[in-house]
């Protein structure tokens, strides 16, 4: 019994490549068994509550990955965002996650977070479901990210902002259209409209 339980759980992490204890219960398992196969050898735990085969090679997304499993209605933004759609040369250390403006700051070591905090359109406008490593992750699309590095152009730099615009059209990873309707969700209208037309 003992040993089919834990081919169970390796089999879930081979689909599943980030496992959270509360991920067993589905499946009628007890969080014990995340404990002997740890103590075994086989499983790793990268992050306080996250589990992964040993031998596992992780992707470049793996901290996304992380971050989402660790705080579940988080989405990926910014610089973050910006590296996972491939619109930017920027390598940012820390994961950048959008959280609901009255949600409590999740508490993680690892991996560093940057948290941005956001309510009503501007939260829930643009989410996108990508399937990383066996997981859903939640990242705000192309368009919706650009219209955000200029609205925290301060946080991040406008250098930064112009260089997600640009590269966004020139890679086809986000339209004018698509971008002038993010900024109308965002009220950024009056922002981007400069930048916009000068592109246009």
């Amino acid at each position: 019994m003992v040993a089919a339980k834990k081919d169970q759980i390796l089999k879930l992490l081979e689909r599943v490549r980030v496992l959270r204890p509360r991920d067993l219960k589905q499946a009628g398992i007890a969080r014990t068994y995340l404990n002997k196969l740890y103590r075994e050898g086989l499983i790793d735990r990268p992050s306080r509550g996250l589990y992964v085969l040993a031998n596992d090679e992780p992707s470049e997304n793996r901290s996304y990955v992380e971050a989402c499993r660790l705080v579940p209605r988080g989405v990926i933004c910014l610089l973050s965002a910006l590296r996972f759609h491939e619109i930017t040369t920027q390598a940012p250390y820390e994961v950048w996650i959008t959280i609901d403006g009255k949600a409590r700051a999740p508490r993680i070591q690892s991996p560093p977070l940057r948290i941005v905090r956001a309510t009503g359109i501007a939260l829930t406008f643009g989410i996108e479901q990508h399937t990383i490593e066996g997981v859903e992750v939640r990242v705000y699309s192309a368009a919706k990210t650009v219209v955000d590095c200029f609205k925290y152009r301060h946080k991040i730099g406008l250098d930064v902002a112009l260089e997600a615009l640009r590269d966004g059209l020139r890679q086809k990873k986000a339209t004018i259209d698509n971008l002038w309707q993010a900024a109308k969700h965002c009220r950024m209208t009056n922002v981007m409209r400069p930048y916009l037309d000068s592109i246009v």
